[in-house]
């Protein structure tokens, strides 16, 4: 744990707040331009039945049932989102979740803290994320073979992932909170001199 614990130090310390800036930025961009045409290009296929993974949980039959009900080209799309968009958008809110988390723990928490900790959560995130990823579109490549392994991991990824990622914004709103409560209490307590 005294690794973590390093990282943990180091990414509070080493987060400025141009960089968590940034970090808003490139996923507030992100969510508005590319999601939506992330979303219209799954949609001749997600019509006639939703994608799993959306959900928090889903059987093994759930995905085995969408592979049947998109046919070849829904589960070619499938398998082409996780192997391009996919593999980005994790990165994206991942760095976000991450960077933003840091530079607020800084704030919100003693130095040597071991709450910083929390700012490593979304890397857990996207690594559920990728696991996911792997087993769904996996199984859809291979449909109308089974793939009982991994077909039967993707639901726990997936619920895995969407809990930890609500955990991870959830974490971030709490900070935010501390943070500015930190600040506000500071300025009480240390008004600034009015200049004459």
């Amino acid at each position: 744990m005294k690794s973590v614990d390093r990282l943990a130090e180091r990414l509070a310390h080493g987060v400025q707040g141009w960089m968590a800036m940034a970090a808003v930025v490139l996923f507030a961009v992100f969510t508005a331009m590319v999601l939506p045409v992330q979303a219209e290009a799954g949609a001749f296929y997600t019509v006639r039945y939703p994608a799993p993974d959306t959900s928090l949980w889903y059987s093994a039959d759930d995905l085995y049932s969408a592979a049947e009900a998109w046919g070849r080209d829904g589960r070619a799309a499938y398998v082409h989102a996780r192997v391009t968009f996919d593999v980005v958008w994790p990165l994206v809110y991942g760095t976000f979740l991450v960077t933003t988390l840091a530079w607020v723990c800084a704030r919100a928490t003693a130095e040597g803290s071991r709450w910083r900790r929390l700012a490593l959560l979304p890397v857990v995130v996207v690594a559920l994320d990728y696991a996911e990823n792997v087993c769904a579109a996996t199984v859809m490549a291979r449909y109308p073979a089974r793939t009982p392994p991994l077909a039967d991991l993707a639901p726990i990824f997936t619920a895995g992932k969407w809990l930890a990622l609500s955990a991870s914004f959830l974490l971030l709103l709490i900070g935010v909170i501390i943070a500015l409560a930190a600040r506000w209490r500071s300025a009480r307590l240390h008004p600034r001199r009015r200049e004459h």
